[in-house]
């Protein structure tokens, strides 16, 4: 963040500020449909109270660590939905139940689609509702992929790309969480061909589809 401020000439607030303002639409740009085998999973981040000034518990150092691990009460669940051709949803749920779920899933999958996940009941359920294939994937060893196609290692890759790119910012205020989540998935949509002018773009409600011939 100090770095930008410099080349921008403006105060490390400021960059914050102007940070989270370009984020705020372009966080919104997710993928609305998806099909063929779509791959879904659920991934965790600890709470977060970065930034404020009343906490409810003790100051965490350079992001910290939790007193629980995986479900527990201080990890916020955020699910990422993933098809074949690379079309990514995201969400972060209030709670890692069926109805959030159902919430999530029910406008973004095709009823011909193939869900795979691992073994969680809320995808069965969600799954059987629908009447979608539904192919569950059990992380034991020698069982993480069936049937050659039906897997979620597309989308557990993405996770790792996910958690490592969020590393260099020491701990993400949890009430800035889907801005970054919408950060990585621009990043993803656009690779290496990523340019300034992509993300003025996106900041601005529109994605690069949007706006060719203009």
């Amino acid at each position: 963040m100090r770095a930008a401020a410099r080349r921008c000439g403006i105060s490390k607030n400021t960059a914050f500020r102007w940070r989270h303002r370009f984020l705020a639409l372009a966080a919104q740009h997710h993928d609305t449909r998806e099909t063929g085998i779509v791959e879904a999973d659920e991934t965790f981040f600890l709470e977060s109270f970065k930034g404020q000034r009343h906490l409810p518990r003790p100051p965490r150092q350079r992001g910290g660590v939790g007193k629980t691990r995986g479900t527990g009460p201080e990890q916020i669940p955020v699910m990422v939905v993933r098809d074949r051709e690379g079309h990514t949803a995201d969400f972060l749920l209030d709670k890692l139940d069926a109805q959030h779920i159902q919430d999530a899933l029910s406008p973004l999958i095709d009823q011909e689609a193939v869900l795979c996940t691992d073994g969680a009941s809320v995808y069965s359920a969600f799954a059987r509702r629908h009447g979608i294939t539904h192919q569950v994937v059990h992380a034991r060893p020698g069982q993480r992929v069936r049937t050659g196609a039906f897997h979620i290692q597309n989308v557990n890759a993405y996770h790792s790309r996910l958690k490592g790119w969020m590393r260099r910012f020491h701990g993400v205020a949890t009430r800035y969480l889907v801005n970054y989540l919408g950060w990585r998935r621009m990043l993803e949509r656009y690779a290496l061909a990523i340019r300034p002018v992509h993300c003025l773009q996106e900041a601005v409600g529109r994605t690069e589809q949007h706006s060719m011939g203009t």
